[in-house]
């Protein structure tokens, strides 16, 4: 018996020895993405971006000479799997910094529980102002929507010269909502003025009624704040009522060109980054990203590569695993990412400049992007 208990003993200790060890050995980050569900691209794209971040950093020798290794989850784009996936993390796999969630609702139901729990969680593309309201743990990689909506007010003002706009947004989406109502602020003045302001709920699929209102406005631009899949809904029906005007939107566009046609030409959205940059860290990620995915990569796929490197410079500059000290240092970050150079303010947000892209027919007559503008904070 006593022999038994000793022998239990050593193997137990010896488990706890293995375990320990393994845990310390590797730089484990957790990632929760939307790998199924409506915004899947959106996920996809972002764990491709930091899977070669990952690839990259790891045949350079790793951080602080230990292998990077990314566990992830996938939240199907649904808030309560996107708490199941943090607690499933944060527990039995015990990652101490986390890449996610995508949308803005994701990613605040988890944001309380990292500062709760203090998990560093560092948000690709969660673009609503309240993301990093939770405490100083929680910091993004994208700007937010007011600069968003105020960027699509500038450029519908400045560079496409309208002077009446009209708006059909999710009244039951924040993103939507705020990308909304900073758009307004930025457009209106100097005699410009909206027309035309119409919503509808999520998941809707016939606008006709809203869109004859917006018809009769006579805008001279149309601003539709919402994800890719409903804009390509919407653009459809608002061609086929003749409605020709410039529409505008933000980042949520990404993806248009994998589900829409001609019906988004004359289309622009603001974006995170351009891959027609001549930057040379642009040029580089792009260059690796068709070299592994045979595709160009869009801007979830550069910030969830941005992740990564800021993860990467921070334990580099603190030269710690400390989940605080890593934070720290996260903070005082000052650099060139494929999105831009950039630096967080008080809030953890960052501060970096915006690019506007049109969407355009290639040679082929595909449906691709190209970079129209850049504006700036």
């Amino acid at each position: 018996m006593k022999k038994s208990l000793i022998l239990l003993s050593a193997v137990c200790a010896l488990a706890v020895t293995s375990c320990t060890k393994k845990e310390s050995s590797d730089v484990i980050i957790g990632g929760i993405f939307p790998l199924s569900g409506n915004v899947a691209v959106y996920g996809v794209e972002c764990k491709n971006g930091v899977d070669l971040a990952i690839e990259e950093i790891n045949a350079a020798g790793g951080i602080n000479g230990k292998k990077v290794v990314l566990v992830s989850e996938d939240d199907e784009g649904n808030p309560d799997k996107t708490v199941v996936a943090f607690k499933k993390l944060t527990t039995r796999d015990g990652v101490g910094m986390v890449i996610g969630s995508l949308t803005s609702g994701c990613t605040n139901a988890i944001t309380a529980l990292s500062q709760a729990k203090k998990v560093l969680q560092l948000a690709p593309a969660a673009t609503a102002p309240e993301i990093t309201n939770a405490g100083n743990y929680v910091f993004r990689a994208c700007f937010i929507d007011p600069f968003q909506g105020t960027v699509g007010g500038k450029f519908a003002a400045d560079t496409l010269k309208a002077k009446r706009a009209a708006i059909l947004y999710d009244l039951g989406n924040d993103y939507s909502v705020g990308l909304y109502e900073n758009f307004v602020k930025a457009f209106e003045g100097d005699g410009r003025e909206i027309v035309a302001v119409d919503s509808y709920a999520t998941g809707d699929k016939n606008f006709n009624a809203q869109l004859t209102k917006i018809k009769n406005a006579n805008p001279d631009v149309v601003y539709l704040p919402d994800y890719y899949a409903t804009v390509a809904l919407i653009a459809k029906q608002l061609r086929a009522q003749g409605i020709d005007t410039p529409i505008v939107g933000a980042d949520g566009w990404d993806g248009l060109t994998t589900v829409a046609g001609s019906e988004v030409l004359n289309g622009f959205y603001s974006n995170h980054y351009s891959a027609d940059s001549t930057e040379p860290v642009v040029q580089k990620f792009v260059e690796a990203f068709k070299a592994k995915y045979n595709k160009e990569p869009n801007s979830f796929a550069a910030l969830g590569y941005d992740c990564v490197y800021l993860i990467r410079d921070a334990m580099t500059a603190c030269g710690s695993e400390k989940v605080a000290d890593i934070r720290d240092a996260m903070e005082k970050t000052d650099g060139n990412y494929v999105t831009g150079h950039l630096t967080f303010d008080e809030s953890r947000n960052p501060v970096k400049s915006a690019v506007m892209l049109e969407l355009v027919q290639d040679a082929d007559g595909n449906l691709t992007t190209a970079y129209k503008t850049t504006v700036n904070p």
